[in-house]
């Protein structure tokens, strides 16, 4: 069959060839049925899993709308995807998924007079609401994944968030939408008036049949529907047939909200939009626990009207302190064991402070209160929202080994009763014994979340589960609430709604489905005629992964290696486009297979378990390696994920694995094996330097080694750290010495910028340290460990501790000044080698340039001052491991006036930028941030990166600048505030730019084109 139509619309004999060629030539996107886009969209933030059809993803609506059209044709299951982190379920189905996210992301208008605009749905919130600035507006609602949530996702589950207090649910916030039905009919659609009404159905066709419908499902059960939806601020469960009574104004766009992708596709939406407020201010009441403060929500809301009115209990500041997570959060708040935050705004600072005041008068307690924080200072503000915020990354992972899991993680009642319902909610928490869950969430409007140790992999477990929810749907609504308070039913609570709604409107609903969508092939199995919740598990008794020999000891995930990919549970903060480091290559790419939770996904098919796993093959899988090739291992997720999923390290596990018993790639030879040529290119750097950059001969080179031909090759000192650091003929100081430092002379700092390095050793020379460096070769196994070489890298490190045995003994600090090298010793070798003590002893003394210089210097010692500004990158592996605070402190005693840049990834990464096909992406990633900062920056400003990838990528990215370590910049301090005739003053500045560098080599390059030339004319002579 090629276009026509298919024999049979039953998915399971659907000919999914045809259907893949006829999408091919009939949209305009990229159509993927290979294994690797199945098994990354095979699942979503929540419990559930089934492995796609195929995955659209359409350059424009209009594709879109075809890709649809090609889908009925075959009658294949669709389903709309936003940023895939529904938590009911919703995004997960055997299905064709149609991702809107990477294209259709307009902003199509804005009619700022009006408070409207109309989007594509693929656009994000937070994205939305920066384009809308100018205008002073934005959408309302901000669920806690504003940063990577779409407005189509947002309106599939009629989505809520903190805001949600001042500004209603998304369905309060949508005006239009314009939406194709399964069938092709496409039309917009919103409030009708009866006039409007009648024009429709006069018009004819398949909008009048479905108004007719619609007015007929309305007019058989009005009853129903004015008795049997509760009267809550958050009601998102069923669809929202309220929205169609004649008070409401039939408005059949709110009808659709919150539909989830069940009935129609939505191609874009007019919105209305709010005026940002002009200032706000927060106050945080606490309270000795949770049910306490819920208990004072209905008197609090006598008194205000806040913007948000949000609540955390003292399980998940455990957690947080148990997690070293948010602690500057919750600095910010009063004594307590539980907290209600709420948030006022308004045209001035006077009146919103007034409304907190007034409020804390009304319930008879002042600022001064032990239990009450009152601050208008934003950036505070902020720290204490975020403790609220980070909610559910906190508590899905608890550092007691437990799992917790969705599945009842937004039920709401009336605020009225939400302490009452909150008490017979823990009992039914003790009587399953799932002990201790943290609750938190919107208790302004009554909407509750928590995560539940659920027992999700046994057959005793998933039916206790199955048992749980259907005990709490009876109890909330015996509380008049609602199963779902925001994140909707999908498969979590579909087969609820009956205990909600009763069996006519259960039934009323089925009519609506069958109305816009007769064929049951949108989103098909969610809300209505729904899978049992207990189906399609992503774990399950059934599930059954393959143990896995590992490399790395995982000691975090008691030393499972699928325990350490389960730790990605969908949250999708990896799909942020701004802040953090986190994900470089999903930024640049916009790919789901490309962010770390799309390469967690292939890595838990990998581990097997399942019938239908999307990835057959385990450590040899193609599928895997491709998404890992684009990891950077910059090791963003350790510190951004909120459930700290380490990519790096899986990868590095994987590619180990993948290539064992194998050729591996030239690159992993090359670059892997960095340190041993950086030795060997001691015994003539002049000529090494003029073979890498000669015409030609490079261009071979770099093919052979696998580099990128668009790479320069960094230019190798002709005098190393080590062979300088030897010509002073300085003994070391004694390791007992309390003075006594070993500086890490990394591969980076003495081979190709040894002035980083010579630096370093000035600095810490006046401030009184005796610096000693090892008398042998030494190496942390970076490069080893970056290319899955882990044996070798293990090797590596077993010789260096041998080497470093005297110093690890008698304690004394170890300085490194390559933070991707330092990240080796406080993360990478103690994983790698958890049960060695001489790793994590040398772990434990391992600093920082900066640490050392702020915690062990005398008192007396003073930072060399500059007095200048400076714009800075922060290397990866400090924003992950190593931490950026001491150097913050560094050079504000040092009077620089510093622009720390909030700018991601470099995109060099170590061996990734080098690597050939990773050239684009590399500089994509620069360009979205680093490199536009830097050729920003006055020239008066210093740039300093610590990182030599960072420094290369600046140097080699077209900015025309040359970038500085922290350690070359205090040397220029000393050097500045030396007297005239000081022997520093007349020291060179220490200089490794790339144009200098090449200088350097321009005589061996000379001499390289002589030797070259003179062979030449010695063959002619001999052929004449």
């Amino acid at each position: 069959m090629a276009d026509g139509k298919p024999s049979t619309s039953d998915p399971a004999v659907l000919d999914v060839a045809a259907l893949e060629r006829a999408l091919r030539r009939r949209v305009d996107g990229e159509v993927r049925f290979d294994a690797g886009s199945r098994g990354a969209y095979a699942t979503d933030g929540s419990n559930y899993r089934q492995v796609p059809i195929g995955v659209v993803v359409p350059r424009t609506v209009e594709a879109g709308a075809e890709a649809v059209a090609v889908c009925a044709r075959f009658g294949a299951p669709v389903l709309s995807r936003g940023g895939g982190t529904s938590l009911g379920g919703q995004c997960t189905n055997t299905a064709v998924v149609i991702d809107w996210t990477k294209y259709c992301n307009r902003l199509v208008s804005v009619d700022a007079e009006r408070r409207t605009c109309v989007v594509e749905p693929g656009i994000v919130l937070d994205e939305l609401n920066r384009q809308l600035a100018e205008h002073a507006l934005q959408f309302g609602p901000k669920p806690s994944t504003h940063s990577h949530c779409s407005l189509g996702g947002m309106i599939g589950n009629n989505s809520c968030g903190a805001s949600a207090q001042a500004y209603g649910k998304t369905v309060d916030n949508v005006r239009r939408l314009e939406v194709l039905t399964y069938d092709g009919a496409r039309f917009w659609v919103g409030a009708t008036p009866d006039a409007e009404f009648e024009r429709i159905l006069a018009a004819g066709g398949r909008r009048a049949e479905v108004y007719r419908g619609l007015r007929g499902i309305v007019d058989r059960y009005l009853g129903d529907i004015r008795r049997g939806f509760p009267n809550i601020p958050r009601r998102v469960s069923g669809y929202n047939l309220d929205s169609l009574l004649p008070e409401k104004g039939f408005n059949v766009a709110q009808a659709l909200v919150g539909s989830e992708g069940t009935l129609v596709t939505v191609l874009r939406a007019e919105l209305e939009l709010v005026p940002v407020p002009s200032f706000d201010a927060i106050l945080v009441l606490g309270y000795p626990d949770i049910c306490a403060a819920a208990d004072d929500v209905p008197h609090l809301l006598e008194h205000c009207q806040p913007t948000q009115l949000e609540a955390l209990d003292g399980r998940m500041a455990q957690l947080m302190r148990e997690e070293h997570a948010f602690l500057d959060s919750l600095d910010g708040f009063p004594e307590g064991d539980s907290w209600l935050l709420l948030q006022f705004t308004g045209d001035s600072q006077e009146s919103v402070d007034e409304a907190g005041r007034d409020l804390l008068r009304a319930l008879g307690r002042s600022e001064d209160d032990k239990t009450v924080a009152f601050s208008d200072d934003p950036q505070r503000e902020q720290r204490m929202l975020k403790a609220r915020e980070a909610g559910l990354g906190v508590t899905a992972r608890p550092p007691d080994d437990r799992e917790t899991w969705e599945g009842w993680e937004d039920s709401a009642v009336p605020p009225s009763r939400l302490g009452d319902y909150l008490r017979s909610l823990k009992e039914l928490f003790t009587e399953f014994d799932y002990d201790h869950p943290s609750l938190y969430g919107h208790f302004g409007q009554g909407c509750v979340h928590t995560r539940i140790p659920f027992g999700l992999k046994s057959a005793e477990g998933v039916a206790r589960f199955r048992e749980f929810l259907l005990r709490a749907a009876d109890l909330v609504v015996s509380y008049g609430g609602s199963l779902s308070g925001e994140h909707g039913d999908g498969q979590a609570r579909g087969e609820l709604l009956t205990r909600m709604f009763g069996d006519r409107l259960v039934a009323a609903f089925g009519e609506m489905k069958a109305l816009f969508d007769p064929d049951n092939r949108m989103n098909p199995g969610k809300v209505v005629a729904p899978y049992r919740v207990d189906e399609n598990l992503r774990l399950g008794p059934r599930w059954r992964p393959d143990s896995h020999a590992t490399h790395f000891g995982y000691p975090d995930d008691q030393g499972s290696f699928t325990r350490a990919v389960m730790r990605c549970v969908g949250i999708g903060n990896c799909r942020t486009h701004t802040g953090g480091v986190m994900c470089p290559s999903y930024r640049a790419t916009g790919e789901e297979e490309h962010s770390t939770r799309g390469r967690a996904r292939l890595l838990f098919e990998m581990l097997g378990g399942h019938a239908d796993s999307a990835v057959t093959d385990g450590w040899r899988s193609k599928e895997v390696r491709d998404a890992l090739d684009l990891c950077l291992a910059c090791k963003g997720c350790k510190s951004d994920c909120p459930t700290g999923v380490d990519m790096a390290t899986y990868k590095a596990e994987f590619l180990s694995h993948h290539y064992a018993g194998r050729l591996r790639p030239a690159a992993h030879y090359s670059m892997g094996w960095l340190p041993l040529w950086a030795r060997l290119s001691r015994v003539s750097p002049r000529l090494v330097n003029a073979a890498l950059h000669a015409p030609g001969f490079a261009r071979l080179g770099k093919g052979l080694a696998g580099v990128a031909v668009q790479r320069q090759a960094p230019v190798f000192a002709q005098e190393s750290f080590i062979q300088w650091w030897r010509s002073r003929d300085v003994p070391d100081p004694d390791p007992a010495d309390p003075r006594a430092v070993l500086l890490w002379p990394d591969t980076f700092s003495t081979y190709f910028h040894p002035g980083v390095a010579k630096a370093a050793v000035r600095v810490l020379e006046d401030a009184g340290f005796r610096v000693a460096v090892p008398a042998r070769s030494v190496c942390c196994g970076l490069t080893w460990i970056s290319t899955g070489q882990l044996a070798t890298a293990e090797r590596v490190l077993r010789r260096t501790l041998d080497v470093l045995r005297p110093w690890i003994e008698a304690g004394t600090p170890l300085v490194g000044l390559e933070p991707s090298c330092t990240a080796v010793f406080r993360a990478d070798a103690p994983e790698l080698m958890p049960e060695n003590q001489d790793v994590q002893r040398l772990a434990a003394q391992f600093r920082t340039f900066s640490e050392l210089l702020l915690n062990d210097t005398p008192d007396n010692w003073r930072v060399p001052s500059l007095a200048r500004s400076a714009t800075v990158q922060t290397h990866c592996h400090q924003h992950a491991v190593s931490g950026f605070d001491a150097d913050r402190e560094l050079m504000r005693r040092a009077a620089i006036d510093a622009d720390v840049l909030d700018a991601g990834c470099c995109g060099l990464a170590g061996n990734f930028g080098f690597e050939r096909g990773h050239h684009e992406l590399s500089m994509a990633v620069g360009e979205q941030g680093v490199l536009p900062a830097v050729r920003q920056s006055p020239p008066s400003a210093l740039i300093v990166a610590d990182g030599f990838s960072c420094r290369t990528q600046i140097e080699q990215g077209g900015t025309g600048r040359h970038a500085m370590h922290l350690a070359e910049v205090l040397a220029l301090g000393l050097q500045e505030n030396a007297p005239a005739d000081h022997p520093e003053k007349l020291a060179d500045r220490p200089t490794h730019s790339l144009r200098d560098a090449r200088l350097l080599t321009a005589g061996a390059l000379a001499a390289a084109s002589g030797c070259v030339a003179a062979v030449v004319a010695l063959c002619k002579r001999r052929r004449r």
